[in-house]
């Protein structure tokens, strides 16, 4: 894939500055990755959409079979990031209050104060959300999209960062209720978690099977190489990372297809190119650029755009797969370049 070339000295000089946002973007980046791979193995595409969706300000919908390690993975990011670890068990019978909190009656004051639920927390996995009817679904999606819950009138803003890793079994669908598709689009990355190598499996085995208690281990182990302070500054910093018109270009077009594609019957929506644009920044700090190139969008199509687009009736007769038709969708677009 072609690449834009470095912009000139004069211009970039900053990137080799040791207290540049793009060197201390990369450096979180690499020691985050080094010190989850101390426990949680593989999965690549699962580690890079989380960091990119948190320092994007999204939130990843990650869908796989039980047993994978997602908790693990939530539980390890968290203390790699000095931030907070929530988890939520989506059942048939989870309340929207469940999720929330709701007004108790203190009896020393004899008046209802706001008692927080689990949703107040930075890193929250709910885990098989669609398991849980469309009203808790309705709950979290503000949350998601406001970082505050409203009660009785009064917003309570969550902890920021604040980032959703919801987790959905592929397999099951006896029980469930599927996610309308207002609010799969409110997830910045779709991340498909699958089973890992014969290589992983067996590093997984030697390293979990000791009967360790994990907190021990998160503690003793894993380094925090980060807060939740710098997070923020690094967030605000990754939207100053330049993207050419010729990408905004690249990115419509590409978004826009998916409307006429011949084997979708939906395509993605405005957000999903607002999605490709922010994940496109985050990508090239993290490889210590301040500048995106055609590579850091291709990186992030998929997880971008694959829960957002709905396959023809024919399409899923042929038995075609949404990620081979939108790599045959990207091959069909012309690379900008210089």
């Amino acid at each position: 894939m072609s690449e834009f070339p470095a912009p000139p000295p004069s211009t970039s000089s900053f990137v080799t500055s040791e207290h540049s946002h793009v060197h201390q973007a990369k450096k979180l980046f690499e020691d985050a990755v080094a010190e989850i791979s101390k426990v949680f193995v593989g999965q690549d595409e699962l580690v890079t959409t989380s960091l990119v969706a948190l320092f994007s300000g999204g939130h990843v919908l990650i869908e796989g079979v039980p047993g994978l390690g997602k908790t693990l993975f939530v539980r390890t990011l968290g203390r790699v990031l000095g931030c907070q670890f929530g988890r939520i068990q989506f059942t048939a019978d989870l309340m929207p209050s469940d999720i929330t909190g709701a007004p108790i009656l203190d009896l020393k004051t004899q008046d209802f104060r706001f008692r927080p639920g689990p949703v107040f927390t930075q890193f929250l996995l709910a885990d098989e959300i669609n398991r849980s009817p469309a009203k808790t679904h309705a709950a979290l999606l503000e949350i998601m999209q406001e970082f505050c819950v409203t009660i009785d009138g009064i917003s309570h803003p969550v902890p920021r960062p604040f980032l959703v890793m919801a987790t959905q079994n592929p397999i099951e669908s006896e029980g469930t209720y599927s996610l309308p598709e207002a609010q799969l689009d409110r997830f910045m990355f779709k991340a498909m978690v699958s089973y890992p190598s014969e290589q992983e499996e067996a590093r997984i085995l030697e390293l979990h099977s000791k009967q360790i208690d994990l907190s021990s281990v998160l503690k003793d182990q894993i380094a925090q190489v980060t807060n939740a302070e710098q997070i923020a500054s690094i967030i605000k910093l990754n939207g100053q990372v330049r993207i050419e018109p010729k990408l905004l270009t690249y990115i419509n077009k590409m978004v826009r297809l998916t409307r006429s594609w011949p084997t979708f019957h939906m395509g993605a929506s405005p957000r999903a190119g607002l999605a490709l644009v922010q994940g496109a920044r985050t990508i090239a700090a993290f490889r210590g650029r301040d500048f995106v190139v055609p590579d850091d969008v291709v990186e992030i199509a998929l997880p971008a755009l694959r829960h957002r687009i709905i396959m023809s009736a024919e399409a899923e007769v042929e038995g075609l797969k949404v990620d081979q038709e939108l790599t045959s969708l990207l091959r069909s677009i012309e690379v900008p370049r210089n």
